[in-house]
């Protein structure tokens, strides 16, 4: 039985209200009784000696009267102090009762738990704060699922790649020409990126945030741009920038160069050919926000909520032209968090713009 299970046990509710009423009962009728046998009984001996009656009849009436009667009182106190006590403990160790049972199918695994809300003020916000951990547990167990198959799938196609390439030269069915190492790098370097989101993922929790300097945001957008415009070429995509002049912002040059790679690269991956990106920083106070559209299928409202998180995909299909492992925009949403700043997304009409901002140095 747990311990809300025996509503009279020494530890239980039940027995702790009970006591505390009975207390408080003692302590009233202790008071009352005090003033009724020190002050009472002295007009009392007073009204009757008034009327001819002794002393000593006068406190053998008080006592076969008043005193008998507070005595009762007592009694009765008592009794409605237990069975007050008994209905509130009811009351109050039914839903935690279902607490307890709900917390222990939630620790075999039963994600789906979810227990009602009744019973006092306290108690009802106690019972949704329970169902919001049940659920946010429940979301983290599927977006965990989701990454061990998305990391599964990512993970095996360039391992398969590799081995049949290797067996191939192994037996010298094909030739190690310049080609084939080509392709064994790209494989490679898909393992290698894979690897290293993870590990910013890691280190971010475990080091904290790095050392911030004076950085020029427009030079560092105009740098990643530069660096990803080969990739836009080769994916037919028109690739613009809107950039002021310089916007000195405190950051750390490489965790922000690795946000705008991951945003560019993202916008990229997800527009079809003869699609736009486009890149702009909006110089505002006392922030900067850099934003990068988009044109294409856009983010489903469902989804839009949890683009940053963790290992999240939008796309299910796991596809190699466009799914990723889920850690891109995770990994921006930490670096600018980092760095004092926000994120953000939005999708509307075939246009995805994600944005972040900055605070000015």
């Amino acid at each position: 039985m747990n311990r809300f299970g025996g509503p009279w046990r020494p530890d239980s509710v039940g027995a702790r209200i009970a006591v505390a009423a009975i207390v408080v009962a003692i302590v009233a009728l202790a008071i009352l009784a005090g003033g009724v046998i020190v002050i009472g009984s002295q007009t009392f001996a007073a009204l009757m000696a008034e009327h001819g009656f002794s002393t000593a009849s006068s406190d053998e009436m008080f006592q076969a009267s008043v005193i008998r009667a507070m005595l009762l009182a007592a009694a009765v106190a008592v009794v409605a102090a237990i069975v007050l006590a008994a209905l509130m403990a009811a009351r109050l160790a039914r839903p935690l009762r279902e607490m307890t049972a709900a917390a222990r199918r939630i620790s075999e695994g039963r994600l789906d738990t979810r227990i009602p809300r009744r019973g006092p003020e306290e108690i009802e916000s106690l019972a949704e704060s329970f169902n919001e951990m049940a659920g946010a547990l429940e979301r983290q167990e599927e977006i965990r699922r989701e990454f061990i198959a998305n990391a599964a799938h990512e993970l095996r196609t360039p391992l398969t790649n590799l081995q049949g390439y290797l067996e191939a030269l192994r037996d010298g069915v094909i030739e190690p020409d310049r080609e084939t190492f080509e392709s064994l790098w790209e494989e490679a370097d898909r393992l290698v990126r894979l690897a290293d989101g993870l590990e910013t993922l890691a280190t971010g929790d475990t080091f904290g945030p790095p050392p911030l300097v004076d950085v020029d945001l427009v030079q560092a957008v105009r740098s990643a741009v530069s660096l990803i415009r080969p990739a836009a070429a080769a994916a037919s995509l028109d690739l613009v920038e809107d950039l002021p002049g310089p916007v000195v912002v405190r950051a750390d040059p490489d965790g922000l160069a690795q946000a705008l790679g991951n945003l560019l690269q993202n916008a990229i991956r997800y527009t079809p050919a003869g699609g736009r990106v486009a890149v702009q920083v909006e110089p505002t106070r006392p922030d900067v926000r850099v934003a990068v559209e988009n044109t294409g299928d856009g983010i489903p409202a469902a989804d839009l909520p949890h683009v940053f998180e963790r290992f999240y995909r939008v796309d299910k299909s796991r596809d190699r032209a466009r799914g990723g492992a889920g850690i891109g925009l995770a990994i921006v949403k930490e670096v600018i968090e980092a760095f004092g700043g926000r994120v953000g997304a939005e999708s509307r009409q075939g246009l995805t713009r994600v944005w972040f901002t900055l605070p000015r140095a």
